[in-house]
């Protein structure tokens, strides 16, 4: 095999290389005196950046591309998730990396559909594998019209606090619901999956925010300080267990705002800002030692009492789990800070 052809193709499968994102998995074979590309690519925007890579660097050469596979089609195969959380895992195993975790209701765009699992994208973006057995079809649920704001919501099977609870709804989930005729207060919801109950008005929000950015903000750390204790846990995303971006995430899915997924992905996405940071900046932190140079993210409780104070509320692992932390107090935090990102107006 000519080492420049592998080379190229090594070098047109760099800008794909982020696994979260992107798939980009691709050979050169050599036969019938042809250069065949075989493989698999996400899309068809992939496989034209590769082929026209390809072209550049090796115009003489003759290449076949009938042979890659290309998983995202026109026409998109929907399911919603139906479980009250489910994991979003890095292989088809329960014993794989959980890469992030996924609620009721959320959609997922399925690219390879096998016996016990399926793997597919999210809204935004993130690829991973999920178990069948908590899809449902997209086109039967339910249309969402609130979005659950408590840590968890326990739904009744009655509009009554001592009615059997019949499940629990996690905060950011989308849910759809009707006002209770009697007693006031209580709204019927129905989950993806056909599951009702009831719960309490005062645990749902309207979908789009409607506060001005300060209430919005004053929101958003009123809703984190509710999550302090609850324990850190790699991919998680809710009250059951939650890591860093995680935690940014949902506190900002739940003002309103929708930011990416990971921190290093979120720090490049953000409005770079200046201390002194407004509450509700994130502030982000990194090192060698990381599995990525950006690796942690906290959220700024605004200008600290004391000028050289730089507070955060986070969810790390050295507390295992959401706490409120002095920055210049903690030597690992002050060394390996990298700066602040804004996702949300002044």
């Amino acid at each position: 095999m000519n080492p420049q052809l592998n080379e190229a193709l090594e070098e047109a499968r760099q800008p794909f290389a982020d696994t979260r994102f992107n798939v980009c998995r691709l050979e050169i074979v050599e036969s019938d005196g042809r250069r065949h590309l075989e493989g698999t690519v996400l899309d068809e925007a992939t496989l034209d950046a590769v082929r026209d890579h390809l072209r550049r660097r090796a115009p003489d050469a003759r290449w076949e591309f009938g042979r890659v596979r290309v998983l995202r089609q026109t026409s998109p195969h929907l399911r919603v998730v139906t479980a009250n959380l489910t994991g979003w895992q890095r292989e088809p195993s329960w014993l794989a990396e959980q890469q992030s975790q996924v609620l009721n209701g959320m959609v997922v765009e399925i690219f390879d559909e096998g016996e016990r699992w399926s793997f597919g994208r999210l809204e935004d973006g993130y690829l991973g594998w999920v178990f069948n057995g908590y899809l449902g079809a997209a086109n039967e649920a339910a249309e969402p019209n609130v979005l659950v704001g408590e840590p968890m919501a326990l739904m009744r099977n009655g509009p009554d606090a001592a009615a059997p609870l019949v499940g629990r709804i996690l905060a950011g989930t989308r849910v759809a619901a009707v006002a209770s005729w009697r007693p006031e207060g209580w709204m019927e919801v129905t989950l993806a999956g056909g599951l009702r109950g009831y719960v309490f008005a005062t645990e749902l929000r309207p979908l789009v925010n409607d506060l001005d950015p300060a209430a919005t903000r004053a929101r958003l750390i009123e809703d984190a300080h509710r999550y302090i204790g609850v324990p850190y846990l790699w991919g998680g995303t809710s009250a059951l267990g939650i890591d860093c971006s995680g935690f940014a995430q949902l506190m900002h899915k739940l003002a309103g705002v929708i930011i990416p997924r990971d921190a290093d992905v979120q720090f490049d996405a953000g409005q770079p800002v200046e201390p002194p940071y407004a509450a509700g900046d994130l502030l982000y932190f990194g090192g060698s030692g990381g599995h990525r140079v950006v690796s942690h993210v906290g959220i700024s409780l605004g200008p600290a009492r004391d000028k050289d104070g730089m507070v955060m509320i986070h969810s790390g692992r050295s507390r295992n789990g959401v706490y409120v932390d002095d920055i210049n107090a903690v030597e690992s935090l002050r060394d390996s800070f990298l700066g602040g990102r804004r996702f949300m107006h002044p």
